[in-house]
């Protein structure tokens, strides 16, 4: 049963097992991504490095980008030996190198191979294979269109669209194509009218969780991409809201779980910078906050870390420390899980 409320986005040299630790931190019931792995890295390179998570990470997706069915299926077989819970396509991703390996975006051009693709994918595997795509190309996108792809994609077995609501521009920038495009998330809303019997998670743009449960009103998830990464803590209402978790976190008590996982990392040879880039933003917006930016960024040790906890310790104390748990089971309102993905 996949339940997809809320996810958080693939990103390039965000996403490594050291985000994702942290977000876990955050949020244990939000679903994690890697970043885009290429099938021919999984097939040929370090499987150990590219793929390997720790337990915690679950409920995990790999999402992986190419253009060959066979290459896909055996990426995809390896990735379910390796654990994850899901693997995901990537239909979505503008990027000149994308469009140089004939992957990403450029493969809606090509439906007929997605759908090859996807079957290849869908035998090769157990669990879910699923997209994240976008609404078309090169700002010609229709709503017709956008249904025709998810129908072509539905009879190759996918019963999860995660939508960008956004075409994708091909002579873009990739940050462009962010910014650019405009959003219509009303389509994605569109979509699961017109297909009840998939499921859709909506993406682009979101910045806050109020924005996230407006969404799950109307399609069945939510992802956040770089909201996440700009602030960890945008997640940290969404045990207790979304997941009906009676737990609350704090900044301090995570920066205090990231501490003993680095020393941890620090002892199998990773360097203190892999961890403490993404722990930069932990006290955005908080007293203090930039102190502890400039320390870790200036140190870039486990020393630098310490001294950087002892300071924010006597800045802020135990607020907003996890409140002790309710019965079991309890729940707030929350809106129920979505459709298995297979």
């Amino acid at each position: 049963m996949l339940d997809l409320r809320l996810s958080v986005a693939p990103m390039v040299d965000r996403t490594d097992r050291h985000f994702r630790f942290l977000v876990r931190q955050v949020s244990l019931g939000v679903r994690l991504y890697t970043e885009m792995t290429v099938d021919q890295a999984v097939l040929r390179g370090n499987r150990e490095r590219l793929l390997a998570f720790r337990p915690e990470e679950h409920p995990i997706a790999l999402q992986l980008a190419g253009s060959d069915p066979k290459s896909l299926a055996e990426a995809a077989r390896i990735g379910e030996a390796f654990g994850y819970d899901e693997i995901n396509l990537n239909l979505g991703c503008p990027s000149e190198k994308a469009q140089e390996g004939g992957y990403g975006a450029c493969l809606l051009l090509d439906l007929a191979r997605v759908r090859e693709i996807l079957k290849a994918m869908g035998e090769a595997v157990r669990v879910p294979v699923t997209v994240k795509m976008r609404l078309g190309l090169e700002g010609k996108e229709t709503y017709r269109g956008l249904a025709q792809s998810v129908e072509a994609m539905a009879e190759a077995g996918v019963k999860v669209f995660v939508v960008h609501a956004r075409s994708a521009l091909l002579a873009l920038s990739t940050k462009a194509n962010r910014e650019i495009p405009p959003l219509r998330h009303d389509w994605v809303h569109r979509l699961k009218g017109d297909f009840p019997q998939l499921t859709f998670v909506t993406n682009g743009g979101i910045r806050s969780l109020e924005e996230a449960l407006f969404h799950l009103k109307r399609v069945d998830g939510v992802m956040l991409g770089r909201a996440v990464y700009e602030d960890p803590f945008v997640l940290e209402e969404a045990d207790r809201r979304v997941f009906g978790l009676p737990r609350r976190p704090s900044r301090l008590e995570v920066a205090r779980r990231m501490r003993a996982y680095l020393e941890e990392e620090v002892l199998k040879g990773t360097p203190p910078w892999a961890v403490l880039r993404h722990m930069l933003n932990l006290f955005r917006g908080r007293p203090k906050g930039r102190l502890w930016r400039r320390l870790l960024s200036e140190g870039r040790s486990l020393q630098a870390l310490d001294r950087a906890l002892r300071l924010m310790e006597e800045e802020v104390g135990e607020e907003g420390e996890k409140e002790k748990p309710g019965p079991r089971g309890q729940r707030e309102a929350a809106p129920g899980p979505a459709r298995e993905g297979v």
